[in-house]
């Protein structure tokens, strides 16, 4: 059974293959949206040296990684749910002999594996070379990152297939899809580093997946975060990750009891 659900990453990597082109140009997209938040933090230190801990060396690898990051961990789990719902095609998936659940974090996978090695690595060199992105010398940082990474991918992952099984039980979710992707951008870091935050919102976040996501892998990446307490960080990646099985597994127990087909 292993197998099977490693060929469902594989059949993912190749059927993103053939779209490639449409990542190439996200790339460039990527790189403008980089190029203005530099411009704007670089605007904002003004002639301070350091705002929040962060000096404007490290906000500016801060702002390249974590959208670079983005760029491997983002997918649409959470449309390919809802659109299975809707079509009646999840009638189809229930019966298979495999977990729909599990191959759709194969699937998440697959695509990550796509978008590390045609998006986000092309992505990178194009953004160092733009911009005065410092990136660590130390591999033990790359090799913790790139494990921190793969859980970014796996909670982003969990996240979405929660907001796509709400399909069952609301039937359109598409604004609760469009919250979802904000909320995660927002409160990740991708758009404001969480130390920016006020007091009582970063307090808050400490009890909530999302800086799992971005903020505190890229934080350890540009050294904000010591290699000392990477490995906290990578433990609370790991919690994170057992945390979401429980609602989703009650999620999904309770979306079978009630599916019904719409068409098909």
């Amino acid at each position: 059974m292993m197998s099977a659900y490693v060929d469902f990453i594989r059949i993912r990597f190749l059927t993103m293959l053939a779209y490639r082109v449409n990542y190439y140009s996200g790339i460039i997209i990527y790189a403008i949206n980089i190029g203005a938040y530099y411009f704007l933090w670089k605007a904002i230190f003004g002639s301070a040296e350091t705002l929040q801990g962060f000096t404007l060396a490290q906000m500016t690898t801060y702002i390249a990684v974590s959208w670079m990051a983005r760029a491997f961990y983002f997918n649409n789990l959470d449309r390919e749910i809802a659109n299975d719902v809707r079509d009646g095609s999840i009638a189809m998936q229930l019966i298979r002999p495999y977990s729909y659940l599990v191959v759709k974090m194969m699937q998440g996978l697959g695509e990550g594996l796509f978008r590390l090695i045609l998006f986000m690595g092309p992505g990178l060199v194009i953004v160092c070379l733009l911009f005065p992105v410092k990136l660590p010398k130390d591999p033990a940082v790359w090799i913790i990152y790139f494990v921190m990474l793969m859980f970014s991918l796996f909670i982003n992952s969990q996240l979405n297939i929660l907001t796509g099984l709400a399909a069952f039980f609301v039937e359109n979710n598409e604004g609760m899809m469009r919250m979802k992707r904000v909320l995660v951008d927002l409160f990740s870091g991708v758009l404001i580093p969480i130390a920016f935050f006020p007091g009582w919102l970063k307090a808050t976040m400490e009890w909530l997946p999302f800086q799992a996501i971005t903020y505190l892998p890229s934080a350890v990446f540009t050294g904000r975060t010591p290699m000392s307490e990477a490995w906290g960080v990578l433990g609370l990646q790991a919690l994170w990750f057992l945390i979401l099985l429980v609602p989703i597994m009650f999620t999904w127990r309770a979306a079978r009891k009630r599916l019904f087909v719409q068409g098909g």
